[in-house]
């Protein structure tokens, strides 16, 4: 079982596709490390060795920022907005669409379920 930023990758995938299990990866991410690192993509993570699982987490640690680093970042940047009172912060304090969306119809992701208004039936 190969651990790497807390997570536990599955040892049956390949290894481009076990790396976008941590948050912050993505398949074009994990195509560049595996590249980077001389590894090839097609390996499936139980086929690593243990100097190559070494290798992948430093290489992580280094030069990405990956879950609760990269969550934490993200929540002080909504915050951030939040505090200054700008647009996209009073969109993300009324829990609307942040970028544009139409809200007349749809936007049900971010209000929530559909509440019934009183005294509309005619």
């Amino acid at each position: 079982m190969a651990r790497i930023a807390g997570v536990n990758l599955p040892t049956a995938k390949r290894v481009e596709v076990a790396l976008t299990y941590i948050h912050g990866i993505g398949p074009a991410r994990a195509k560049e490390l595996t590249a980077k690192l001389g590894i090839e993509p097609a390996r499936r993570v139980n086929q690593l060795t243990d100097a190559e699982v070494l290798k992948i987490r430093e290489t992580i640690d280094t030069d990405l920022v990956v879950e609760g680093d990269l969550r934490r970042e993200v929540a002080m940047n909504i915050k951030r907005l939040m505090d200054l009172g700008c647009y996209r912060g009073l969109r993300h304090r009324k829990g609307l669409p942040v970028r544009g969306q139409r809200t007349h119809t749809n936007a049900r992701t971010r209000k929530g379920p559909a509440k019934a208004i009183a005294g509309k039936k005619k």
